[in-house]
């Protein structure tokens, strides 16, 4: 006899399955993905050198209008969708995990929106300008996985648009700020002699042959009348860096998203530092008679501890490589950091290993000593580059000297941990094989760069450098600059702190050098918000290790742990005790 449910016509079966719980959450979420592969659709029409970043490759051959009119456009765009989504897509119908991501969409574009309308890049950040004059070709071939030839006909076709953005920025740029105005110079520099020499290199191409340079020869010149027309501006940059305690606590809370007041974020970084100032004492007494025998220990007071840190840094930090060897000493740490990693079972590593080790480009350079460009989500197979920048080649021998203990043979391999294994480079590796369309895309900063610091402390308490105490004292002066950056952050910002006050602060408590400390105050002004993610982000990952370690007791296994923190895209850390404690319900 057959059952009544066998009997049911087909109709019936279809419509009983679609309003079913479980099928009208899948129906759901299968919506949202659609709406935002639209978004996608539409934004990267508008956009195309943000396509490019994130490997959507159909639009190569463009670059954007950046236009006014056009501009105006995007954040319609924004507004848009914000209205649209929940018409869309019904919330209370998608399963938890959509619902991050939902989350995550609409936060999105509310920050975008924000952004839009309060801050002006275009009209005071002239290296806004070159991101389209060097990136947009640079990317071509550095990360995208077409045919070369494919990439050699986008590259002389989107060398066709540099006019206008050099005729928008002649247009938009009237005082920038200084400090802003002086790197897109150097930048620019560097986008000059990328066009004459670089190019063929990246390209793999030789110059005399290629099809580049015809159009190459035609950027050239284009680009010496615009590092004209940024020096000519050099008198006008009177524009204000500074964005204020008002605008800086709402761009901190969209940039961290973190349920955390900058007010917070600097209450708690003050404490932090001070107790990695204790921790840093205590080690460099005990490596006192090693680096100074017979010599006696300075006083135990707050002075004497200053000095007693600040003597011993200064005597390992003449451990270091040569300028030239930078970036094979980099490939070496390397290996010996992925060595420990598999040995220790911190975490599986990506197989294959995509990382590649380049010496860092020189329209990239002005910033920071390394980065890591990780493959765009869209376009996976593409391989992920840590760059490391040698001294520039105008630097005297007493700034390449600095710059070199700054980042001496100790501090190179925090740096290596933190950009590749197991930091950025592995996180990434990771993120980029999340399921979720949204997550892929719209990554946390804060999750990012707080998981690279995370990782420095966490590789040596579990034996890397097997208790080397100057690599512990390495280790921890590299935190405390990340503990130092939230409160630059928010004092140059919104307290109005002077040059000179962040150069004392920077060097005399922070232990940073003059070089190192320079390029820092730059830094923080000309990137609001975004030095106070290191510090949040780390934090964030070290409460939740201790409160996870002491719930599990015993069944705790790191390894285990860190992929569970990973296995869910470069998300929010708001979300984190959530989604890694469902995680670790389930099997590794």
């Amino acid at each position: 006899m057959k059952s009544a449910f066998a009997c049911l016509p087909l109709i019936s079966l279809l419509l009983l399955f679609a309003a079913s719980p479980v099928a009208a959450a899948e129906s759901e979420e299968g919506r949202l993905t659609a709406f935002f592969k639209s978004y996608l659709d539409e934004a990267f029409r508008r956009r195309p050198l943000e396509a490019t970043r994130l490997g959507d490759h159909r639009f190569d051959h463009l670059l954007d209008d950046i236009s006014a009119k056009a501009r105006d456009g995007w954040t319609a765009h924004y507004r848009q969708t914000l209205a649209e989504l929940p018409k869309k897509v019904d919330y209370a119908k998608l399963p938890r995990s959509a619902q991050i991501d939902y989350e995550i969409f609409k936060r999105t574009l509310t920050a975008s929106l924000w952004l839009a309308e309060n801050t002006k890049p275009f009209e005071n950040d002239p290296r806004v300008y070159n991101e389209y004059l060097s990136d947009s070709v640079y990317l071509l071939f550095a990360q995208s996985t077409q045919p070369k030839a494919t990439n050699l006909r986008n590259c002389v076709a989107r060398m066709t648009h540099f006019p206008k953005i050099v005729a928008a920025a002649k247009e938009n740029l009237r005082h920038p700020p200084r400090v802003i105005l002086e790197t897109a110079i150097r930048q620019t520099r560097g986008s000059i002699a990328f066009f004459e020499n670089g190019i063929y290199e990246v390209a793999g191409e030789n110059p005399k042959l290629s099809e580049l340079k015809p159009a190459a020869d035609r950027v050239v010149p284009l680009l010496k009348d615009h590092l004209k027309f940024l020096e000519g501006l050099l008198p006008k940059a009177t524009g204000e860096w500074r964005i204020g305690k008002e605008k800086f606590n709402t761009k901190l809370d969209f940039e961290l998203d973190a349920n955390r007041t900058a007010d917070e974020v600097l209450k708690e970084a003050e404490t932090d530092f001070a107790r990695v100032e204790r921790d840093m004492y205590i080690v460099a007494r005990q490596l006192w008679s090693d680096v100074y025998p017979g010599k006696p220990l300075p006083p135990d007071d707050a002075k004497g501890r200053t000095e007693t840190i600040r003597l011993v840094l200064e005597k390992l930090n003449r451990e270091h490589g040569k300028p030239e060897n930078l970036v094979r000493d980099a490939r070496a740490s390397v290996e010996r950091i992925k060595a420990f990693i598999r040995e220790n079972d911190i975490l599986r590593l990506p197989d294959p290993d995509q990382c590649k080790i380049i010496e860092m480009p020189e329209f990239h350079r002005g910033n920071s000593l390394a980065y890591l460009n990780p493959a765009p989500p869209l376009d996976v197979k593409s391989a992920s580059y840590y760059a490391v920048s040698p001294p520039p080649s105008g630097w005297d021998a007493r700034r390449v000297e600095t710059l070199l203990q700054e980042y001496n043979a100790r501090m190179l391999q925090i740096l290596t941990i933190h950009e590749a294994y197991p930091g950025h480079y592995v996180q990434l590796e990771y993120s980029n094989r999340h399921p979720s369309l949204i997550r892929r895309v719209l990554s946390s900063g804060v999750f990012a760069e707080g998981w690279a610091v995370y990782t420095e402390q966490m590789m040596l308490d579990q034996g890397y450098g097997k208790g080397d105490l100057a690599l512990r004292l390495n280790q921890l002066k590299w935190y405390l600059r990340s503990v130092a950056n939230a409160i630059l952050d928010h004092k140059m910002h919104c307290a109005n702190m002077s040059d000179d006050e962040a150069l004392a602060f920077l060097t005399q408590r922070a232990f940073q050098s003059e070089g190192e400390a320079v390029a820092k105050i730059i830094r923080a002004k000309q990137s609001s918000c975004q030095l106070s993610t290191y510090f949040v982000g780390r934090m964030a990952f070290y409460r939740l290790r201790q409160q996870v370690e002491r719930e599990l007791g015993d069944k705790f296994e790191l390894g285990r742990y860190h992929e569970a923190v990973l296995d869910h895209g470069t998300l929010p850390v708001k979300y984190l005790p959530e989604v890694v404690r469902d995680r670790l319900k389930r099997p590794r």
